[in-house]
């Protein structure tokens, strides 16, 4: 591509993204625009095709580890750098939203929260959020992490946390790397032995959330507590 047919292409593809905003754009040309800002003088359309076609999205490539970018050809520190910053952006975006303000009362934006923090993890991760009595978010603490399908929980240590942190309620968060949201029978027994710990100490547990890429479950809306 020449430099004129390039420097065009690049103004006409900001031009629709200032009007229209990211609908207006397919989701390669979305991440054209962030390679443009890693790689100045060079057509990253190809680029852009090659990451889609290789993690499967939008989402799948800014939250791909490090060391698997660099495995596609064209991709140095520069386009890493420039794609963890539009992730780290997203999250936090996305947790503004949350700290702070009553989260149960704001649940999409909860659900958008950890969907963005933990749905492209590669391992299982435990988090939990705390509330106070107003059930505004006031802490969220990653108690666990572990293997692609299993992470310790230890349910002495999170109420022991709530009540460091003056903490009332929580919500339970993990993800499952699989894809697949729904609660193993594990999961049950652990958020059962986590809500009878709370219960004896004062601290209530809301929900128990699985969140994955392929979507999320919510215990209480399972009627599973």
């Amino acid at each position: 591509m020449s430099d004129d047919h390039r420097l065009g292409h690049r103004e006409r593809l900001k031009e629709r993204f200032r009007k229209g905003g990211a609908n207006a754009l397919a989701e390669y040309e979305l991440l054209e625009l962030a390679l443009m800002l890693a790689i100045p003088r060079r057509d990253v359309k190809p680029l852009a095709k090659t990451l889609l076609a290789e993690f499967g999205n939008y989402a799948e490539v800014i939250s791909a580890p490090p060391e698997r970018l660099k495995e596609i050809s064209g991709v140095g520190d520069n386009v890493v750098t420039t794609l963890k910053i539009v992730e780290a952006s997203s999250q936090k975006l996305a947790q503004s939203k949350v700290l702070e303000k009553p989260v149960l009362s704001n649940w999409q934006a909860l659900i958008n929260y950890c969907s963005s923090e933990m749905a492209y993890k590669k391992n299982e991760q435990f988090r939990v959020l705390f509330l106070d009595r107003k059930n505004r978010l006031i802490a969220d603490v990653k108690m666990q992490e572990g293997t692609i399908d299993h992470t310790p929980v230890y349910p002495r240590e999170i109420i022991k946390k709530a009540l460091e942190l003056g903490s009332t309620a929580i919500i339970l968060v993990h993800n499952h790397p699989s894809g697949d949201p729904t609660p193993s029978r594990e999961d049950i027994e652990m958020t059962k032995k986590i809500m009878e710990a709370g219960k004896q100490l004062g601290v209530i547990l809301h929900d128990h959330l699985i969140i994955s890429k392929g979507g999320h479950s919510s215990f209480k809306s399972l009627d599973l507590i």
